[in-house]
């Protein structure tokens, strides 16, 4: 029996504010159902957050029907996160509960449970003002007072902003136990995946032919991004469509994370006409060769260096650490919020001197750092978006590319329409882009990317991936977002609070393993001496299910290799087929084989998904 749907929305029609000509809803029809959790997503200005201003009832519609169920409870937390001036936590988060005291709410496992996850518990979380608090701080703040509530229904709008990948996963796993309906946007592919069981698009104002619709899919980000590009696919058999982005992308969902998807069958048989072909996303040896030519040997080495982190007296963030980055490494840093992860990038950029030690930086880099801040301050805000890069470079070599500074532009987002738009006139995601765009046209052979992912869409994210596909250097980033680090660097190292830097060779997986902590919140509101305390204890993890993992993770990597060399058979076996056409005997022969092939692999798909499931526990 289906599920009742608490709201439902009857050809909704919405515009951006006092522009009525440009529409963001478009005579759009959907409901949402209890217990479903959906992720929104779209280009930037697209009408993402208007569509959940409308769902929440803080905007009405120019048009059309919302309806929803007696008595419907919706707790919802903006992109803004304004609090009260002066008032405490405590008043903020269990204000809504209409408790102050311990003993009113002490007694709720459920309130007790977003205290401890978001480390608002004690009295050095409950009875800070929130006038000192960080933007991350103040994030979670608001996030706890949404979550306390007995909702039914879940409104978040880019709630892993200013999270770091630690609070990601614990807000994650809270969403997926409550059981409850959610509405969601974010650009955290990670997240979409690991929470959503549906996905909106909405297809912005801007989109050709198709401008405010929402297109619904099953799944999260991966099974939306199958599902697009077969949808894609079967509208346009034409070669230069198979070309787009999204096959890039479907080869790494295939070849580098399979797990992501909910639909492993259909990952594999629906989607190989799509990705047969199509390359590695990126050519590891042939980028190694590249960076090794353009930087030689030396690239950047901390040599027994020591760093304090800036205003924490005591606080060290490295500790005699030597530490060398050779040509071609790509190394995702994590950490906690505050453990000092862009005091790192300023110290390997030489924007921050060290406080013992010393930094080596090798006689032929060129090193470009892409830091937290919008960097436009500088430009001449009437200079077109076109000119505004042009005056970098013209042209600009990708490994074995050259790419004129157009085609650079467009590839992060830049249409040829919107080139030649004043700098003035940018948005903030855009003067985002523009900012990266520059960087890359200065041909740097090392990048140092700081917060890369802010306010960028999705779209957005996977055109940066592919032009980081290409790039032949040394890449450092520090990110919240665990699908970048993970499909863009080979290597991940940890911030702890101990004075080091540690090498993960089982990536973020290992991190959230190493920080696990079962008697506070993944990343509480803690003194310093706590901090590092409790980075020493997560450290240690539980070797048993670590082992466990480990040992799931290598069985799902040997069923993985056995399903592409059945791939590739199976391939061969199709050619052979067509080849066979006027021999009877042989086509026989071939069909059974063929047969047999696709039942093993039914087999091993079964196994490698309950594997999968085995090394995410």
């Amino acid at each position: 029996m289906a599920e009742t749907n608490l709201i439902n929305f009857e050809a909704v029609t919405a515009s951006v504010p006092g522009d009525a000509s440009r529409v963001l809803l478009d005579r759009v029809s959907l409901g949402i159902a209890a217990g479903e959790r959906i992720g929104v997503v779209g280009p930037n200005g697209g009408g993402k957050t208007t569509l959940l201003e409308v769902i929440t009832g803080d905007r009405e519609p120019n048009a059309g029907r919302v309806s929803r169920v007696r008595g419907l409870r919706i707790a919802s937390v903006g992109q803004r996160t304004e609090l009260p001036a002066g008032a405490r936590v405590r008043d903020v988060v269990l204000g809504s509960l209409g408790v102050a005291d311990e003993h009113e709410w002490a007694g709720s496992p459920k309130v007790r449970a977003v205290l401890a996850g978001l480390g608002l518990r004690g009295e050095a979380g409950l009875d800070r003002t929130v006038d000192g608090l960080s933007g991350g701080e103040r994030r979670r703040v608001a996030l706890a007072a949404a979550l306390v509530v007995d909702a039914d229904l879940v409104v978040l709008d880019e709630p892993t902003n200013h999270l770091d990948v630690e609070g990601i996963a614990w807000l994650a796993e809270h969403l997926v136990a409550l059981r409850k309906a959610l509405v969601v946007v974010t650009h955290d592919r990670w997240f979409l995946d690991a929470v959503c069981t549906r996905t909106w698009e909405v297809t912005g104002a801007e989109s050709r032919g198709a401008g405010g619709r929402v297109e619904a899919y099953q799944g999260g980000y991966a099974d939306w991004v199958y599902a697009r590009a077969e949808r894609a696919r079967l509208a346009d058999a034409a070669e230069e469509r198979r070309r787009n982005l999204a096959r890039k992308e479907l080869a790494w969902l295939r070849r580098g994370a399979p797990a992501r998807t909910s639909k492993p069958r259909f990952r594999i048989e629906a989607a190989e006409a799509l990705i047969a072909g199509v390359p590695e996303p990126r050519n590891t040896a042939e980028l190694m060769s590249f960076a090794s030519a353009r930087l030689g040997r030396t690239v950047l080495e901390l040599e027994d260096a020591t760093l304090q982190l800036p205003g924490d007296t005591g606080r060290t963030l490295l500790d005699g650490v030597t530490w060398r980055l050779g040509p071609g490494d790509r190394i995702g840093v994590v950490g906690v919020n505050g453990s000092g992860k862009t005091t790192l990038l300023r110290a390997l950029s030489g924007a921050r001197g060290l406080d013992g030690g010393r930094l080596v930086t090798g006689k032929t880099v060129r090193l470009a750092h892409l830091t937290q801040e919008v960097d436009g301050a500088s430009l001449d805000p009437g200079l077109r978006v076109l000119e505004a890069v042009e005056q970098v470079a013209r042209f600009v070599r990708l490994g074995r590319y050259e790419m004129p500074a157009s085609s650079v532009a467009e590839r992060l987002g830049f249409p040829a329409s919107r080139q030649w738009t004043p700098v003035g006139e940018l948005s903030g995601g855009e003067r985002r882009r523009l900012q990266l765009t520059r960087l890359l046209m200065g041909e740097p052979n090392v990048l140092l990317l700081d917060e890369p992912t802010n306010d960028l869409d999705i779209d957005t994210l996977q055109r940066l991936e592919d032009l980081l596909d290409s790039w032949p250097g040394t890449l450092v980033v520090v990110s919240h977002d665990r699908y970048l680090v993970e499909r863009a660097c080979d290597t991940v190292v940890a911030l702890f609070g101990d004075g080091r830097i540690t090498h993960l060779p089982g990536g973020i997986d290992e991190y959230l393993a190493r920080r696990q902590d079962a008697s506070a919140g993944p990343f509480a509101l803690r003194t310093d001496t706590q901090r590092e305390a409790v980075s020493r204890q997560g450290a240690q993890g539980k070797a048993s299910s670590a082992a466990e993992q480990r040992e799931a993770q290598k069985e799902a990597r040997r069923l993985e290799r056995r399903l592409e060399a059945l791939a590739t058979r199976e391939t061969e076996l199709h050619t052979a087929l067509a080849e066979a056409a006027t021999e009877p005997t042989r086509l026989l022969e071939l069909d059974a084989e063929l047969r047999a092939l696709t039942a093993e692999r039914a087999e091993l798909e079964d196994r490698w998904l309950a594997a999968a499931e085995s090394a995410e526990s």
